[in-house]
């Protein structure tokens, strides 16, 4: 493991997700309409970035294989965990736009409220708040 106290300076300060999807004008519409994104810019026609609450999703026009695809369903892929504040409000909001829920609302054993959508790709974004 490299020695932070070398570089006390040195942080991370975010991280954002990079999805392919197959149509990126439906992936967005699917992302502002479906779970209140907001389109922060696309660059030409093939990538795009979404936020909601300061954090970001990009969006990269492309096609996973079909084999690829099939051994991610079998995986049981997740694709981005996302930590939230009022997961149950949350999970209301989203439901009501018509995501696709995969998993619902559930508390789990690791003390988290939890729920599961599914974009029109394939990818799995878990919501998650902290229960205390």
């Amino acid at each position: 493991m490299p020695d932070t106290a070398a570089h006390p300076t040195a942080r991370l300060t975010g991280i954002i997700p990079q999805f392919l999807v197959t149509d990126l004008e439906r992936a967005i519409a699917y992302y502002r309409d479906q779970l209140g994104f907001t389109l922060d810019f696309v660059y030409q026609d093939f990538y795009a970035s979404v936020v909601r609450d300061g954090f970001a999703i990009h969006l990269k026009h492309g096609k996973r294989s079909s084999a690829e695809q099939k051994w991610r369903e079998k995986q049981e892929r997740l694709d981005a965990y996302i930590a939230a504040v009022g997961a149950r409000e949350l999970f209301r909001e989203i439901e009501a736009r018509r995501a696709l829920v995969v998993s619902p609302l559930q508390e789990q054993p690791w003390a988290c409220l939890e729920f599961y959508v599914e974009d029109p790709d394939g990818h799995v974004l878990c919501f998650s708040e902290r229960i205390p």
